[in-house]
Formats: C-alpha cells, structure tokens, sequence
C-alpha cells in the first residue's frame, strides 16, 4: 500500500499481545523513515490475517466487514497526507495520525492535554501512579488560576516562564492538609509529569515549541530509611494487646522478612504460596506496580506470620492471607509502633521494603544479583542504592571504632 517514495501506510497485527489466538490491528504510518502507529480498535484472528496483502484472508463476511474498513481507513489517511500536503503544512508521521484522529486543531489547551492523557491512561497506568498525575494535574490548575487569572491556557502559551514560575508556586505551596512545603524532589516529581504532557502534545502534534528546552530538573539524591537489626527486634518482640496493631505490626514485620510493598502483601492469597524448587515454600507473585514475576523464598519468621493467620476468618472470607487494611491507616498505626517502641525514624511501610535490602539480606552477605531478583527491579543499579546505605554504614561503624581507640590512647 504504498502511495510515494517517502509515504506509506501499513497494516499489521501485534503479535506481541495475543489472546485466544486473537491479535489487535494497528495502522503505521511512515514519512522518510519516521513512523506513527494507530490502534484500529479491531481484532483478527492470527490465522486469518494475511501479512502479505495487509488484508483479513477469505470471503466470508467478518473478513469482507473487517477489509471494508480497513480501505476506509486507508482512504482516511491518505486524505489527511493530502490536506496537509494541499494546506503546505509539515508532513510528518505524526501530524498524519493527528489529522486523521482530529487531534491537529491550533488552539488545543492545557485541560485538553490532561483530558486527553487521563483517557488514554485508563487500563494502562496503575492506580497509584494515576493518583499522582490527578494530584500534579490540580496543583496545574489551582496555579494557572492564581498566576494567569484563568481556568485554563492555550499549549502554544507555554514557555520557559511558565515553567519556572510553576516550579516557584510549587516550593512556595503549604497543601491544606499539613504545614510542611513540598520538597525539592516532590517539586521535581511534579515538574516531570508535567512535562511527560508537554511531550504528549509533541507526538499529538498539538505543539511546535518546547518550553522544557532549557529547563533542568535538579534531584537531590537521597539515601533510603530502613531499620536496623535492634529497631527490626524490637518491633518483633514487642506484646501488643491491640488487635489492629498486631495486624500492622505482623504485616510490616513480614514485609521486613519477604520484601513485599503493602498492595502486595495485602493482596497476597493462598495460591501465591506454593513449593519451590527446594522443597521449600515460595511466594510466587506478579508485582502490582510492574506486573513483574518476582519468587521469593520464604523465611521462617514470614511463614509464622503466615501460620498466625491461618484460621482468620476475616481474612478467609476476603481470600486472603492477611486481612484488608487501608494503606493510609496501617502507616497511621506504625506511628503508634513506633512510639511505642522508641523508634524515632519516620516508620512508614515501605521503610519494611528497605529494611529487607539492607538489613535482612545484604548486610548478611547476600549477593546483591539476588537482593535485586528478589525485591524485582529490573536494573541491578536501582538495588546499588541499597549497597551504597550499606557502606556508608560501614563507614559510620568505622569512625566510631576509630573514636574508641583515640579515647583508649587518650
């Protein structure tokens, strides 16, 4: 289907996601070698589809139904080349796709872009990074209403002041919920998905400047919380005659032992616990934030935990091996442990996740190739931060030493 020497218009499957010998069908677009893909919302079946002709094979009338559209299509894209073309606008693979989904209007705005990204998104983006992009997207708005006395902006407004006087309105801005301004890296967090739909409306089309092209965000690096071996004991032996707290206690202390993030754990049913290839019991799981496998060996002290609940009945009805907890309580509550237990660190569960890092595995001599398997990054060099805390605790060890001998010679 080739119309010119720098123009073409390809259908294909994407073998890469099949289900019940089903593909979904996607139309490429390619302009001097740059190219742009669109989801045709439809499916084939794989033995159906003729690579060759770029056609659904046979006469039946799910292949005539289906190739009838595909021509349509075809047609449509070939038409918004031509408009382009006739209008001596840039011609692109991505200003083709935008015409052609009647996204290329001149005066597209901020709202239509977070609009836009919030559609899109949906199915695609975990729970927990969707929140943050609903909370980055309101503190847009509520500044675009104090700094430009309006509801809303056109993207083509947008410059590099823009960007600075957001980032000054996020480090002045005290949330109503608490009295503490955001940090520097919070600041940055912000800035990033901001221009993560800056970069949207780049592909969209929607925009011809880029207001970020002299804009760098600076991150301060920071070393991860977690507990010590005595801190780690003391929440383990401590009697608690509350039954919430000895929910969130027992959870956070199986964390320390397994590495699972709270929406794992609470999460985590019987048929995640199986035999591994030891012998042994296994937690075998898909990570809800990457939907990576991790299998992770499981400790005496977490298979316990798991035996102390065994016979809850509350968490038998959920299907569960724990009972349901909001996140938002259960870091509540590790406040209240860790008063009670004279921990004065900021106790929050994912300090349960670092404390496995440091703490229960590489401080004990575990290769960090497996810490990294087990806690299932997929870069060995986000578990390096992990082995940095462990030598600046070396290091801190050793400079007390050294303050012991100076006072014996002394």
């Amino acid at each position: 289907m080739k119309t010119s020497s720098s123009f073409s218009i390809l259908f294909w499957v994407n073998l890469s996601r099949t289900k019940n010998g089903e593909a979904s069908l996607y139309a490429r677009i390619t302009v001097n070698g740059k190219r742009a893909a669109i989801s045709l919302n439809r499916k084939v079946l794989i033995a159906n589809w003729d690579s060759d002709r770029n056609k659904a094979k046979g006469t039946g009338q799910k292949s005539r139904i289906l190739n009838t559209y595909l021509d349509e299509t075809f047609n449509q894209l070939f038409q918004a080349y031509q408009d382009l073309k006739s209008e001596h606008k840039e011609i692109t693979a991505r200003s083709i796709k935008a015409r052609f989904l009647g996204l290329d209007e001149i005066n597209r705005s901020v709202m239509d872009i977070i609009c836009y990204h919030n559609e899109d998104m949906k199915g695609k983006l975990k729970w927990g990074t969707q929140k943050n992009y609903f909370t980055t997207q309101r503190y847009i708005s509520n500044f675009i209403l104090k700094a430009y006395n309006s509801t809303d902006m056109f993207l083509k407004e947008l410059d590099y002041d823009f960007i600075i006087r957001f980032e000054k309105y996020l480090r002045a801005y005290i949330p109503q919920d608490h009295h503490k301004k955001l940090g520097n890296n919070t600041v940055m967090k912000h800035i990033e998905r901001l221009r993560k739909l800056i970069n949207l409306s780049f592909k969209l089309g929607w925009m011809v400047s880029d207001p970020f092209a002299n804009f760098h965000a600076k991150f301060i690096k920071t070393e991860r919380g977690f507990l010590s071996l005595l801190e780690l004991q003391e929440i383990e032996k401590k009697n608690f005659t509350i039954p919430r707290l000895q929910l969130v206690r027992d959870l956070f202390v199986f964390s320390c032992y397994t590495s699972l993030s709270y929406i794992d754990a609470i999460n985590l049913s019987a048929d995640n616990i199986r035999i591994g290839i030891d012998g042994e019991l296994w937690i075998y799981y898909n990570r809800e934030k990457t939907t990576k496998p991790i299998h992770i060996p499981l400790l005496p002290k977490a298979l316990d935990i798991i035996e102390k609940y065994r016979d809850n009945q509350k968490a038998i009805l959920q299907g569960r091996v724990f009972p349901k907890i909001s996140n938002q309580k259960l870091n509540s509550y590790l406040k209240e442990i860790a008063d009670v237990c004279g921990i004065e660190k900021n106790l929050t569960f994912h300090i349960a996740r670092h404390t496995f890092a440091t703490t229960v595995t590489l401080s004990n001599g575990m290769p960090i190739e497996t810490v990294s398997k087990l806690l299932g990054h997929s870069k060995i060099a986000t578990t390096q931060i992990y082995a940095k805390v462990i030598e600046r605790k070396v290091s801190d060890d050793m400079n007390r030493l050294r303050k012991h001998f100076n006072t014996i010679e002394c």
